[in-house]
């Protein structure tokens, strides 16, 4: 009686070792189809998107690529059109004029942009006299704004050395951008309107917002 007890209790066994390999192997050999068909969803989009990746293949245009360019004449928003000055291009800069309209607060400032980037070696006069070359630091005086050589200099040709640099000043594009640069020169003709200079010419500065019809007219810096 133990004896076939015992038999039958090895074939049971048996039975189930056997049955628990071929489910391991099932498995193991259908794990890919069961992800790729996991029955019913409650969001199928969430699981499989119907929208195309970036940069990747897509029917939908020529050139088979879902990522595309920007629209022709177009930027990114919260960026700027770029100034397309190249450097040492002297005949632009002398012909450029200023593309945008500045409110006081703006030209305020640039006052303060200058004193941190420029004030440094033309000093917070504009007058040349900045701390680095007053400790010796440099052999020649760096720009006195106050020199009728710089009262009526271009507009562009100042913007032209903040971007690219001068002689031993370098170039400043990494610290200010296209709008900061033209406020700081701004200021800049600010104070040389005040000093028998010329004014910062269109598209200028003003107080308050202009009207369209009168964009096309210099405003003085009062």
């Amino acid at each position: 009686m133990n004896f076939e007890f015992s038999l039958i209790m090895n074939k049971i066994k048996s039975i189930l070792v056997a049955g628990l390999v071929l489910t391991i192997g099932l498995v193991s050999c259908d794990s890919g189809d069961i992800r790729r068909s996991p029955g019913h969803i409650y969001a199928p989009d969430m699981t499989y998107s119907r929208a195309y990746d970036a940069y990747t293949a897509s029917p939908n245009f020529e050139d088979s690529m879902s990522s595309r360019l920007p629209v022709t004449g177009t930027i990114a928003r919260g960026h700027q059109l770029p100034d397309h000055l190249k450097e040492g291009d002297t005949i632009a800069y002398k012909s450029m004029v200023a593309p945008m309209h500045f409110s006081a607060a703006e030209v305020k400032e640039g006052g303060r942009l200058f004193s941190i980037y420029c004030g440094i070696c033309h000093g917070t006069n504009l007058d040349g006299q900045g701390p680095l070359f007053a400790s010796g630091k440099f052999a020649s005086m760096p720009a006195n704004f106050k020199d009728a050589k710089y009262l009526h200099m271009p507009i562009g040709q100042m913007y032209g050395a903040v971007k690219y640099g001068k002689n031993m000043m370098g170039s400043y594009a990494s610290q200010l951008d296209i709008r900061q640069r033209w406020m700081v020169i701004a200021y800049i003709k600010k104070f040389q309107s005040a000093n028998g200079g010329d004014a910062f010419t269109l598209g200028e500065v003003d107080a308050a917002p202009v009207a369209k019809a009168d964009t096309a007219k210099a405003v003085a810096v009062k």
